[in-house]
């Protein structure tokens, strides 16, 4: 065999050996293509919907969002739909409140979930095993089985009817304080060590030393945080009154209700709501997948 059969027959060879997964073993092409099937189903049932849901907001009056077989493109796109929203609800005053909402739940539950989780992992007092089990088993209680004593709590403070009283239950989410034990569990211990041999404190060693350290783990709970409040239904149903107060989800409520026929209306508020999360999680995804990995080795 000459020199130049030897080289044809490695390049073809070379080519296949690409086809590796992180560890670098190789991945068989029958293998590989059930990976992607999956993920392509998984796509396709996770953002399928909600792809048809901006289609159906963007058609127009004359065209059949019924059809058969459906068609996926409208034919002539049109925003009217999103002004109809407007005219129909106050919709931006509804977003501005669940802006306000979803803002002060992202600061507390960052701020209070870095303090009460640097305590549980760094700190040394008796109970601190204790104060982890009961964030634990609060994870456990539904929130269906605490929401009159909520209400009862927010009624004797005065707080029913205001934005406050949709923001405090869920200042400090049991979850999020142990996503920032765990990231705090990570780091090297040695290193705040050699911080206290220097002469910090405590409150030193958590701003300068162990907070810069788990940003990504600020960001997954900063969109947790968001996410919850933004989305939260029932809780601000039964504490507001006052439609002038309402957040956008029991805004939209209201063209569920009235408007349960057109689905071009209930679609375009339905896209209104979900945008700021799309953005929120564009904007933080690199610190959110960082994040993950950082509170996932201990428990």
């Amino acid at each position: 065999m000459t020199v130049t059969e030897e080289r044809v027959q490695a390049v073809p060879r070379a080519k296949e050996a690409r086809v590796t997964d992180e560890h670098g073993r190789r991945i068989r092409i029958g293998e590989l293509f059930w990976r992607y099937t999956l993920l392509l189903l998984v796509l396709a049932l996770t953002v399928g919907p909600f792809l048809w849901q901006l289609s159906t907001s963007l058609k127009g009056p004359t065209e059949d969002i019924f059809s058969s077989p459906p068609s996926f493109l409208p034919e002539h796109p049109t925003l009217h739909n999103y002004q109809r929203v407007a005219d129909t609800i106050p919709v931006w005053d509804y977003a501005l409140n669940s802006l306000k909402v979803a803002s002060a739940s992202v600061v507390t539950n960052c701020v209070g979930s870095a303090l009460a989780g640097y305590a549980l992992a760094r700190l040394r007092y008796r109970g601190r095993r204790i104060a982890t089990l009961v964030f634990i088993l609060a994870m456990l209680v539904p929130v269906e089985g605490i929401i009159i004593a909520q209400f009862t709590t927010m009624r004797e403070l005065g707080l029913n009817n205001t934005l406050i009283g949709v923001v405090l239950p869920g200042s400090v989410g049991a979850m999020n304080v142990l996503l920032m034990r765990n990231a705090f569990l990570n780091l090297p211990y040695e290193i705040e060590e050699a911080a206290y041999v220097d002469g910090a404190d405590v409150w030193q060693r958590f701003l300068r030393i162990a907070l810069p350290s788990v940003k990504g783990t600020v960001a997954v709970v900063a969109i947790f945080a968001f996410m919850g409040a933004w989305d939260d239904f029932l809780w601000p149903l039964i504490v507001l009154s006052d439609p002038s107060r309402f957040t956008l989800t029991i805004g939209l409520n209201y063209l569920h209700g009235t408007f349960a026929n057109d689905e071009r209306l209930v679609a375009a508020g339905t896209v209104i709501a979900v945008a700021p999360l799309i953005a929120l999680f564009a904007c933080l995804q690199r610190y959110f997948f960082r994040g993950v990995g950082e509170g996932a080795v201990k428990g």
